[in-house]
């Protein structure tokens, strides 16, 4: 029976506004010690952050876990695309036999821990809401459980290679069943997998990952882990926002239509407002996707990509491109119509100077 030495580590994840000033926020958050840390390995040379994010100690809470309460340290880390990431970090006991570790993983998923996170984001939005452009706390969130072990070893303390843990338990540990699974979800549930040494692994999912990494300051795999879900989290929420603007944008576009206007100008306001989101949308995801580059196909790299895979980055991206085409699209056809609107009423005057032309030549005559 392996014992093993860790902690579970949950986030949620807020979009809170359309960019956070993140000079700003780190000044107003001066007097908690912020800090702009980056991944720390050798590797991570691939690993291009065009404005690293602003993490900060929040302090410490207690929540309950199964029948016992701990007390949990809860951290943020700021983006500037507009997110905000709650961690709170429930150490498990020291030196605990593996199969207690994944009952308290689960344990730790399915506590009231998450309750904490929005208390805690209120009181961090007070501080640094001067920093957030068009501030607005969205109704669309993320979560995701990292499960950290530091140690895993035999009954006489000797150290036991992590890819020796047994493959049901890690599937259910991720997933949160205290039941096991069926050999096609277990095989599905850990088919990404990495190592960089024989003592460490990681292993993504949608919602969890594990994560055994022997040096306790070395956070890179979950600074990326983050980084991705923070990435998707900004990618749902546009979707979800162009979801509700196409249905306004049809209304907009039959009541302009349905109201008289001086020549040329039926759609004039409209045409602003569909290039405005049009514009908005597309900035706020590149700058998404322009936060974090990969250069290199290195572990860290590695992670990072498969656990885009995994959240479906890209379908989310590709849903909300086809919508911005959507929107797009009206906005040429407005302005054609615009356009040719404006010909048909400028041939209408011209034919009628010539009319009155000939007229007033009729009556001089």
């Amino acid at each position: 029976m392996p014992y093993v030495r860790g902690e579970a580590i949950l986030y949620r994840l807020f979009d809170v506004g359309y960019e956070i000033h993140l000079d700003k926020a780190f000044d107003l958050l001066g007097a908690s010690a912020p800090e702009r840390p980056k991944p720390v390995r050798g590797e991570a040379r691939a690993i291009q952050i065009k404005n690293p994010p602003v993490s900060v100690q929040l302090g410490l809470e207690s929540v309950a876990i199964g029948e016992h309460v701990q007390g949990v340290e809860v951290s943020a880390r700021v983006y500037d695309f507009g997110v905000v990431s709650l961690r709170a970090r429930l150490p498990a006991p020291d030196r605990l036999p593996w199969d207690d570790f994944v009952a308290f993983g689960i344990a730790a998923g399915a506590s009231g821990a998450w309750a904490l996170f929005e208390l805690c984001r209120n009181r961090l939005l007070e501080r640094i809401r001067p920093a957030i452009d068009r501030f607005e706390v969205s109704a669309v969130s993320e979560e995701y459980i990292v499960h950290r072990l530091y140690r895993v070893e035999d009954g006489s303390g000797k150290p036991v290679r992590p890819d020796l843990l047994p493959d049901d338990d890690i599937a259910r540990l991720l997933v949160g069943e205290v039941k096991p699974l069926s050999e096609g979800a277990r095989r599905e549930v850990i088919s990404s997998r990495f190592s960089y040494f024989e003592e460490d692994l990681t292993v993504l999912s949608w919602n969890a990952a594990l994560v055994v990494e022997s040096v306790p300051e070395d956070a890179d795999v979950q600074y990326v882990l983050e980084f991705a879900n923070a990435q998707l989290l900004e990618l749902r929420y546009y979707d979800a926002l162009l979801d509700k603007e196409l249905p306004r944008t049809y209304d907009e576009i039959a009541a302009a239509r349905g109201r008289f206007h001086l020549i040329g100008r039926r759609f004039s306001r409209l045409l602003t407002i569909l290039q405005t989101r049009v514009a908005d949308a597309t900035e706020a995801v590149e700058r998404v996707e322009n936060s974090l580059k990969v250069t290199d196909d290195v572990f860290l790299a590695r992670v990072y990509g498969a656990a885009l895979d995994i959240f479906r980055v890209g379908v989310w991206r590709r849903g909300i491109d086809r919508k911005v085409a959507i929107v797009r699209d009206a906005y040429t056809m407005l302005n054609a119509e615009a356009q040719a609107r404006r010909g048909e009423v400028m041939e209408l005057i011209v034919i009628a100077l010539i009319a009155l032309e000939i007229l007033l030549a009729l009556v001089r005559h």
